[in-house]
């Protein structure tokens, strides 16, 4: 079974708010970390390394990452992670963007690199202040044919937690309830020395005393005990595209649960589930319907209705139809998920033979078997033939 894979906002670190210029930053850090050159035979570094190529190509290109906003993996049809010794630099990754990452892994770029390894990667002033993000929520869509073919909209009720209306979710009681963190001053962050054979390392770690916020609560909200979030529901209306196809997942931003202190809120997932049609199965963007005709109906012809999504149709058979024939109803199956077109309903012919007969029956059915035409020609038996090798090829 292959390994799930990773959120790629998740591997870079980032919201799915990021901008552009953010999401370069987090990538080419990310890049840095794991490079192979800075890990040798580590092969954990160097999937890490692929695996952060891999999101980057997805996330920098903008309708790959619309796609994907919306789909997940399930979206972007093997559109990502295009090989090459480091997981390929294709998606959206100019040459200036490559020789500045490795110019920062060497100490050719601004911001200090290993400077004489002082710190590595350690000139980029201060770090943002941590922000918490609220988990995300999932939940599961069940469409018919109909609804998979127009989309529709679909509420949910969800019971989650919500910003706190008294305090408005910083957590704090009132305006003074607040204060910048004594430890790092309001960064979010702390730097510790280390004496190393090398001389002394330099190491940017997540403050100790406000777990990286900055700020420091002293009069907690009555409300939400200080974490800014109480438990709440909302009702959420998701826009459910045509073509969806089941277990595939669609995502609404900032529509999970509500972050800690103002923080980033979660996103919704929805899981599509398909019911199932009593006359039509699906194949991808093709409908199959299995038709039985008569026996007279196959030999003499005749019309016959054809159930489709939009109802039932009529179709000419004509005489003479052999079982296992295919008739193709084109535009009448589902649209592709991407607008890449509309699959065909797919007529599989069967032949009902009776499994009864009275006298009068018998004797009709004796006297035409020794009719030439009632017996199978070389032709049909050769397509027959095909047919059932075909099976096996």
């Amino acid at each position: 079974m292959a390994e799930e894979k990773r959120d790629y906002y998740e591997v870079l670190g980032v919201d799915k708010s990021v901008s552009d210029d953010e999401l370069k930053k987090a990538y080419r850090k990310m890049a840095k970390k794991y490079h192979p050159d800075l890990n040798p035979g580590d092969k954990q570094a160097e999937q890490k390394f692929k695996e952060v190529n891999e999101a980057y190509e997805v996330l920098s290109d903008k309708e790959k990452r619309a796609r994907y906003d919306q789909f997940g993996h399930a979206g972007l049809g093997g559109a990502a992670g295009n090989g090459g010794p480091f997981g390929g630099f294709s998606g959206g990754m100019s040459m200036d963007d490559i020789f500045s990452m490795f110019g920062d892994i060497f100490g050719g770029h601004s911001g200090g690199g290993f400077g004489g390894f002082g710190g590595f990667g350690g000139g980029g002033g201060a770090q943002q202040q941590r922000r918490y993000r609220g988990s995300d929520l999932r939940v599961k869509v069940k469409l018919n044919l109909k609804e998979i073919s127009t989309g529709v909209e679909k509420k949910f009720k969800l019971k989650k937690y919500v910003p706190c209306t008294h305090c408005h979710g910083t957590g704090a009681e009132g305006d003074g309830g607040a204060e910048t963190c004594p430890t790092c001053n309001g960064s979010g962050t702390v730097i510790r020395n280390q004496q190393t054979i090398l001389g002394t390392m330099q190491t940017r770690t997540t403050c100790p005393t406000c777990g990286g916020e900055g700020k420091i609560i002293k009069n907690k909200c009555k409300e939400c005990a200080g974490e800014g979030i109480v438990y709440g529901e909302e009702v959420v209306t998701v826009k459910i595209p045509k073509g969806v196809a089941e277990g595939m997942q669609l995502s609404m931003g900032g529509k999970g649960n509500a972050g800690k202190h103002n923080g980033v809120p979660g996103d919704l997932l929805i899981l599509v589930e398909e019911e199932q049609d009593p006359n039509l199965i699906r194949d991808e963007n093709d409908l199959i319907y299995n038709l039985l005709l008569s026996f007279p109906t196959a030999a003499l012809g005749g019309a016959v209705e054809i159930p489709t999504i939009d109802g039932k149709v009529k179709v000419k058979i004509d005489s003479g139809t052999q079982p296992g024939k295919v008739l193709r109803l084109r535009g009448k199956g589902l649209p592709n998920v991407n607008g890449y077109g509309t699959g065909d309903l797919l007529v599989n012919v069967s032949v009902y033979v009776p499994e009864t007969l009275n006298k009068d029956e018998k004797k009709a059915l004796e006297e035409m078997e020794e009719s030439d035409n009632f017996k199978p020609n070389t032709s049909i038996k050769e397509k027959i033939f095909k047919k059932f090798k075909s099976l096996f090829d």
